[in-house]
């Protein structure tokens, strides 16, 4: 074969190989036609119009330290929906920070194209992260550790990093802060211990917490699997607590830890929390493609799925099949649709509709209305069931300065194929609004987030079924 056929065949080849696998392309290692379409899907919705009913004040004190954040509960929410007026904010002093990354999965649910893509006051118009081929890993970013006044103060730059030796990455980058998204750190914990004989599912735990914290809850009995249940379907942060505790009680959080490193998931950690009582989650980081990439192996899939930077091969096993099959089941069965989903609210004209996933039938009243929780919606979601194309197992998380959503989605047989991970971590939580947003009625579980996620979550899934 002469030289001039060879490289038609090698290109021919390259070109293959990169609608089945994350391949080199032009700037490296990074599926860039997914990239580039998710860099722009996040511009497009040019955040610069959102308002922050909480600006920061010039010249006002800075706290000491962070802040702990927890998740309000529905009636927090709402009480806080009424107390801050659109009219009271401001529009966005600079670019939010979002790390949002996308893994495209094959018929068997291997990884066949990752995207990940990073947007901060440094990257305004988006930067697209280089990710290594066999460990959908990447080493060209500096980590740095959330920090609410650093944000607002410093230019969106952070000063501690997450992960040491990263000094000289080219990419600068403070992870937003993942919310109840953590909670998928806490269940993958809990069912590798169930995978090692040291916890029963179906074993009642004795929550005893010394001190009792608030948020976390007094003394309770449960079964491990109704608070894992809990924990992701309703965000029930005194069930996380409860979890947490678990773990310490086993002494177990450092191998847990240990195990995303090992895996090749070293941003993913839950430190500083309280043994006594499983408060205190500021301590907890997660990056989009790490997150990915944990999903990714709760999803599982035929063979190796990456293989770490070490040289570990990982594969589904890491989790047992029946480990898996909860995992994914209680994601599936989450109340809160809200983000780059927006079911909950069928038919409303705000928000748009987001990701057009199915709501799970345990919400659904005889009405067709939806609650979860102490969370009522006041709109019939059936018609959207009916128009529903994708399944999107999955957890958000809402804080003042979070927005996070994180899951699986699968086409329904018959809809558009698309099989898919996605990931969006960013800082516009429920201090963030748009100028638009109507007031929700009484008693209505309120619009939490700015509706440009649900956009921007729509257009991801439109990419999708057309890659």
């Amino acid at each position: 074969m002469n030289l001039k056929r060879l490289t038609a065949l090698c290109a021919v080849l390259s070109i293959t190989g990169a609608a089945l696998a994350p391949s080199a392309s032009a700037g490296g290692e990074q599926h860039r036609p997914l990239a580039e379409r998710l860099r722009e899907a996040i511009v497009a919705q040019d955040f610069k119009d959102v308002i922050d009913l909480t600006p920061p004040q010039t010249g006002a004190a800075r706290s000491a330290g962070q802040r702990e954040k927890y998740d309000p509960s529905p009636a927090e929410l709402a009480a806080k929906a009424r107390t801050l007026a659109v009219q009271a904010g401001k529009p966005l002093h600079q670019t939010p920070n979002m790390d949002a990354a996308i893994i495209e999965l094959d018929p068997a649910g291997r990884p066949a194209a990752v995207a990940n893509v990073l947007l901060s006051p440094q990257y305004p118009n988006g930067v697209v992260v280089p990710v290594k081929h066999g460990s959908l890993s990447t080493d060209q970013v500096r980590y740095r550790w959330w920090d609410d006044d650093e944000w607002d103060a410093n230019g969106g730059k952070g000063t501690r990093d997450v992960l040491a030796g990263r000094e000289n990455a080219p990419i600068d980058f403070s992870s937003p802060y993942p919310a109840s998204v953590f909670k998928l750190m806490v269940a993958f914990g809990v069912l590798r211990l169930a995978d090692q004989g040291k916890v029963d599912l179906d074993a009642d735990y004795v929550y005893d917490p010394d001190p009792v914290r608030e948020a976390c809850g007094g003394k309770s009995t449960k079964k491990v699997r109704q608070l894992f249940d809990e924990m992701i379907t309703k965000s029930q942060n005194e069930s996380t607590c409860a979890l947490i505790k678990m773990i310490h009680d086993l002494n177990s959080w450092d191998a847990v830890n240990s195990s995303f490193a090992d895996l090749g998931m070293p941003t993913l950690m839950v430190t500083g929390t309280i043994p006594g009582n499983g408060g205190r989650w500021i301590g907890s980081n997660m990056s989009g493609l790490d997150t990915a990439k944990l999903l990714l192996l709760v999803n599982g899939g035929a063979g190796v799925l990456w293989t770490t930077d070490a040289g570990k091969q990982v594969t589904n096993t890491e989790l047992s099949a029946s480990s898996r099959a909860f995992f994914q089941q209680t994601l599936a069965g989450q109340g809160h649709n809200e983000m780059l989903s927006t079911p909950n609210w069928c038919g409303r004209d705000y928000p748009v509709q987001g990701i057009p996933q199915q709501v799970p039938a345990r919400w659904i009243q005889a009405d067709g209305t939806v609650k979860v929780g102490d969370a009522v919606y006041d709109r019939d979601v059936r018609p959207c069931n009916e128009a529903a194309e994708v399944t999107f197992a999955h957890k958000t998380g809402w804080v003042d300065t979070t927005g996070s959503d994180a899951g699986i989605v699968k086409a329904f047989r018959g809809k558009d194929k698309r099989n898919y991970v996605v990931v969006v971590f960013c800082n516009l939580g429920t201090d963030y609004v748009d100028a638009d947003r109507p007031a929700d009625p009484p008693g209505v579980f309120p619009v939490l987030y700015t509706q440009k996620y649900a956009k921007l979550g729509k257009a991801i899934d439109t990419i999708m079924k057309t890659l």
